[in-house]
């Protein structure tokens, strides 16, 4: 089958969901960069595996979603895997920094590499890489833009335990 996609509108801007045979691939904004180096196959807008990533998603916008129950398909380095699965484990409404990353991928001294790699999650929201924050709490470097991760991480406020915002 390869890899097919269907587009959808959010808070965030119009976004592009893509599936393999395995999962979900990506979810891209429109200007996302990473597009130009993922197959998005062919538009199948009623794909069951997209409807059901749109459903979520649109659940998580409207706040009555958490956490997402997904097959996921990441394509990337043993490394950008690592540091995208540890993003998995962060909570709802919760932050965590790129050296708690590193620490937690028991790879303490790789906090610019997780940065990088954060940079290029192919799954963003649903891999919450809107979660991790640099060393000071400040909202830095988001491959979909710091207005969208503010978005996301506003979005999640009313749970989050401590804020990062001045």
């Amino acid at each position: 089958m390869g890899t097919c996609f269907k587009q959808m509108a959010s808070p965030t801007g119009t976004l592009t969901l893509i599936a393999s045979e395995k999962g979900l691939r990506a979810v891209l904004w429109m200007y996302d960069s990473k597009k130009s180096s993922i197959d998005c196959g062919i538009e199948d807008p009623s794909h069951p595996l997209l409807l059901e990533a749109e459903r979520q998603l649109n659940e998580y916008f409207a706040k009555k979603r958490q956490t997402f129950e997904l097959e996921l398909d990441f394509i990337g380095s043993e490394f950008q895997v690592q540091v995208w699965e540890a993003m998995l484990t962060i909570p709802f409404g919760e932050t965590r920094t790129y050296g708690d990353i590193a620490r937690q991928i028991g790879n303490p001294d790789s906090v610019r590499a997780v940065g990088g790699a954060a940079n290029k999650n192919p799954i963003p929201i649903i891999a919450p890489c809107h979660r991790v924050v640099g060393a000071n709490g400040k909202l830095v470097g988001f491959g979909g833009g710091l207005e969208n991760k503010a978005l996301l991480l506003e979005l999640e406020a009313p749970y989050r335990q401590t804020t990062i915002f001045d």
